[in-house]
């Protein structure tokens, strides 16, 4: 191949975080016109003739001079460089604007940006990404001389009307898309009706009218949810404020030629609304004028895949890089939001009208008999269960899902262990044998380990136990089981018994008669940090979906969690939350890192720290043997310096994996750092 003299800068798609940085080949003659920006390539790595795929980043000749950005490094260019072995494809699927966020997030989390832009871009399909250049192919247009016609306006929003934001104050929502203002903005908690008759929450309306007024304005709008249900309730809604209008959505439930499809789609020079999950923050967007988040503290935005960074946290980084809106919707507010709030980078948008379900906290209500105030269905439930039951259908929600997920020693009271991995065993229904809920092993022959005990107790109901005991309790009542396994997304206004987990409560035509919620005190026996913010969220999201007046009881749960929900101040609860942590210097009033990996390890990793002030080690302490983990506790200010130190300390220890002259390798790399991890404290 004959060097053209071009210098094509590309990332290496690796997991390796000491690939993770712009490397210089030379475009052959043969590829010139044919290698831009954006573009998936094969370039040659080392020896032996291997290739690897990379993207082009950026294509320049050294021969001209021009002013470098400031993401940019001074490369002299000396000596020969190997060429590109191949362009893989014509399409350009990684935009600078992806790219520069990709760059940034992972710069934030000091994690590898491959690893972001593998969340950004799906797996190529072949056919269909053939089929999509040859439907953006144009015949080309001769030169007249003539100065060429005004581009035609988008037809994706002509025509297209702002809607009116309904239940909000007149002219608050407009603002936001028309300046570009970042907001966090109470949902009103209450169900709506489409033309179709199918009923959805007010929220999904509230974000299709956003998308729409952004669209309707020539700019595109990226709206996340945390899972399918949401996705659905969405896409009704904009169906019936824009019919018309081309909705991508961008799912990691679509098979992939339909992902990729989508995918593609978000690059057309077209205004356009993309819905997604986590990961359609990412998604290219044409003049992006708005990122709308639907209940951003749902765990379900926290990325299980390295670097783990936070759809709020994208959100809020690629805002700044398109001073584009940014709404975070929601019934609760997560304590990240409230202290962007407090710190004046959110503006607080509330309803016109303070409308809100009536909660009745069981704890609240005077009780003579003290088994009664102990019973996990109380009276008072009992009685507006009953009453509501002939009205339509009735909401209780679980904790947790199945039979009998927790089962106990009879003697000993202590929890019942698998003999073979010691995970918790439980029934999946009543005739069932117990079984391990990690591997799955049975327990027909079981011994207690501490008292040797041979006879179990049930300790926790799931929503199968609970469905039977209601079944017995309203005999003649139709009963439905609604969790992980048993998905129900909608409902008639039929009486019925809705059994359902938290966040699987099917939406009824009309709303719920009465919701009970149970097991409250279970919920926050978890050990989280977050415990008291996620119930509050659970609960409230349960709760939006009364019907008028219909009444809300909330078993087993006072103080201040039940007053907030009674009062419907969840501000208030997320404020308190807040300052309780800024006295503990707990995240989000301050960053966390933890440092995981063996002794030695991380001890070097710590040790690379020293420079940086104002840090809070705590550890290391024994986690997996022969492994340790530290936690790191800094300000927001030091963000920068903390994870480039880390950084370079990973780069460091992964270098250590080399072949040795006999042949073999050193032990794998163990050092692995995260950021903000949720579940850290």
């Amino acid at each position: 191949m004959t060097h053209s003299g071009l210098v094509a800068r590309v990332l290496i798609e690796s997991p390796l975080p000491q690939l993770d940085h712009l490397f210089d080949y030379g475009v052959p003659t043969e590829l010139v016109g044919q290698v831009a920006a954006g573009m998936r390539v094969k370039v040659p790595f080392r020896s032996g003739g291997r290739v690897v795929d990379a993207y082009v980043i950026e294509v320049l000749d050294p021969r001209s001079a021009r002013p470098r950005s400031d993401s940019e490094t001074d490369v002299a260019f000396r000596g020969a460089l190997s060429p590109i072995d191949s362009v893989v494809s014509p399409a350009v699927v990684l935009t600078p604007e992806v790219w520069k966020l990709a760059r940034r997030l992972a710069d934030r989390a000091a994690g590898n940006a491959s690893d972001i832009i593998r969340l950004a871009v799906p797996p190529r399909q072949v056919r269909v990404e053939k089929a999509w250049l040859a439907a953006q192919a144009v015949p080309a247009v001769l030169s007249t001389g003539t100065e060429p016609a005004d581009p035609a306006p988008s037809p994706v929003s002509v025509g297209l009307a702002a809607p009116a934001f309904v239940g909000y104050p007149t002219g608050r929502l407009d603002s936001v898309i028309m300046e570009h203002h970042r907001v966090a903005v109470a949902a009103i908690p209450e169900l709506t009706q489409l033309v179709d008759g199918s009923t959805i929450g007010r929220w999904a309306q509230t974000l299709a009218e956003l998308a729409v007024a952004t669209v309707s304005a020539g700019q595109s709008a990226i709206l996340c949810v945390p899972d399918f249900r949401d996705q659905d309730q969405v896409q009704a809604a904009l169906a019936q404020l824009a019919p018309t209008l081309q909705l991508c959505r961008v799912d990691a439930r679509q098979p992939n030629p339909d992902r990729y499809r989508a995918f593609l789609a978000c690059l057309e020079p077209a205004p356009r609304i993309i819905l997604g999950n986590r990961s359609a923050v990412y998604a290219p967007a044409h003049d992006l004028g708005l990122i709308a988040v639907w209940d951003d503290g749902d765990p379900l935005y926290s990325e299980p895949l390295s670097p783990y960074v936070n759809t709020r946290d994208a959100a809020l980084v690629r805002q700044q890089d398109s001073d584009c809106a940014l709404v975070l919707l929601g019934h609760s507010r997560s304590v990240e939001s409230q202290r962007l709030v407090e710190l004046g980078y959110l503006t607080e948008v509330n309803p016109a009208a303070d409308r809100h379900p009536r909660i009745i906290p069981t704890d609240f209500q005077s009780e003579p008999d003290q088994q009664a105030r102990a019973a996990r269905i109380p009276s008072a439930a009992w009685q507006a269960a009953r009453e509501a039951l002939a009205l339509g259908p009735v909401l209780v929600q679980v904790a947790s899902p199945g039979y009998a997920p927790m089962l106990a020693c009879q003697s000993c009271k202590k929890a019942a262990r698998c003999t073979h991995c010691q995970g918790p065993l439980g029934l999946k229904s009543a005739s069932a044998v117990p079984s391990c809920r990690w591997c799955g092993a049975l327990a027909a022959g079981w011994t207690c380990a501490h008292c040797e005990g041979t006879r179990l107790r049930v300790v926790t109901l799931g929503t199968g136990r609970t469905a039977e005991e209601l079944g017995r309790a309203f005999p003649g009542a139709r009963v439905i089981v609604a969790d992980g396994e048993h998905t129900i997304q909608t409902l008639g206004a039929q009486p019925a018994l809705v059994i359902a987990t938290r966040g699987a409560e099917p939406v009824p035509t009309g709303g719920y008669r009465a919701i009970l919620i149970l097991d409250g005190e279970r919920m926050l026996a978890r050990e989280s940090l977050r415990v008291a913010e996620d119930c509050l969220r659970w609960w409230a999201n349960a709760a939006a979906l009364a019907a008028p007046g219909a009444p809300v009881l909330l078993a087993g749960v006072g103080g201040a969690l039940a007053r907030a929900l009674n009062s419907w101040r969840p501000d208030s609860f997320a404020a308190s939350e807040l300052a309780d942590r800024r006295q503990l210097r707990f995240p989000p009033a301050v960053r966390v890192a933890s440092v995981t990996g063996t002794a030695a390890d991380v001890d070097a990793a710590l040790a690379d720290l020293g420079a940086v002030a104002g840090l809070d080690i705590l550890g290391p302490v024994d986690t997996d043997a022969p492994l340790v983990r530290a936690v790191v506790r800094f300000g927001y200010a030091r963000g920068d310096e903390v994870a480039h130190a880390l950084k370079a300390a990973v780069v460091r220890n992964a270098a250590k994996r080399r072949k040795s002259k006999s042949g073999s390798f050193q032990p794998p790399p163990t050092l692995k750092v995260r950021f903000d991890d949720p579940e850290l404290l």
